[in-house]
């Protein structure tokens, strides 16, 4: 997504005054009433990872209804001041990501709100669930309709003490919906940034209809990016250093769907709503 750090620490700013947990959308007629906490915990009891991502250690399946389970997400509320660093059109709120027999759909609407003309959800696992090195495996479909930039990422968990691009950023999946069916994945860092030289895509041309699986493997020498385990990108710089090698810290995983911007592009005036579907998050180390 290569957002601007100082539009991330606004965020965590303004989360930390208003206790994030609060969600400051109350008067939003559609808003949903958050559960009270459930046993739903991400880690999975007595896994001993072996170092060959192999062994699943996290997941999120979204049997709970409603918000997903507190104990692995929250969400990050408003525009993030200037878009989110990169001139988006949507107001992330809480309630446009809901779970339902076991699938999350985070929902991009038209819809006039707080300023914004397009509500969506922005989640995170930021202090819930960080890690270094991994598998990481996303079954998702995702939206319809142009300037949908749905997006499945990642960030250095550090990134509120070095900022932007220097915590490093892993795009395991973006897709633009005024370019059907290209997958893209990228790599952000001090040495590469905003228009990333670290990046491919593959074609999928359904991707809007069914699910596929899209995913990283990463490990102290490479991260491998996937859609049904197919390698279409592998980001591996034969020196490592602080400039191209902020991976080897905790990372927390995103998801969201945002509207326009630098990436999404010009926003189709027929478009009114639409989901990224996501079966399951796991993470496997």
């Amino acid at each position: 997504m290569g957002q601007l750090s100082k539009n991330f620490l606004f965020s965590l700013f303004i989360c930390i005054v208003c206790s994030c947990g609060s969600d400051s959308d109350t008067n939003r007629i559609t808003d949903i009433e958050l559960p009270a906490d459930t046993q739903c915990p991400g880690t999975v009891a007595g896994a001993t990872p072996t170092g060959n991502n192999d062994v699943l250690v996290w997941a999120d399946e979204f049997d709970t209804e409603g918000f997903p389970c507190r104990q692995n997400w929250d969400a990050e509320i408003g525009t993030g001041d200037w878009g989110w660093g990169n001139n988006e059109k949507q107001y992330y709120t809480r309630s446009n990501a809901y779970a339902e027999n076991g699938i999350l759909r985070i929902t991009a609407k038209k819809e006039a709100y707080r300023g914004s003309e397009y509500t969506s959800a922005r989640i995170v696992t930021r202090d819930k669930f960080e890690f270094t090195y991994g598998r990481v495996e996303v079954r998702a479909k995702l939206p319809k309709g142009g300037g949908t930039w749905p997006a499945i990422w990642m960030l250095g968990s550090n990134i509120s003490s070095v900022g932007w691009p220097a915590c490093g950023e892993i795009d395991i999946m973006e897709h633009k919906g005024n370019d059907l069916g290209y997958i893209s994945s990228a790599i952000h860092n001090a040495s590469g940034y905003a228009n990333t030289p670290y990046f491919n895509q593959q074609y999928k041309a359904d991707v809007t209809d069914v699910f596929h699986v899209y995913g990283i493997e990463w490990n102290s020498s490479k991260i491998q990016f996937t859609v049904d385990g197919n390698v279409h990108y592998s980001y591996n710089p034969p020196f490592k250093n602080d400039n191209n090698w902020p991976f080897n810290k905790e990372h927390f995983i995103i998801l969201n769907v945002a509207m326009g911007g630098t990436l999404g592009g010009n926003i189709d005036p027929n478009f009114t709503e639409s989901a990224m579907e996501i079966d399951y998050v796991r993470v496997y180390q």
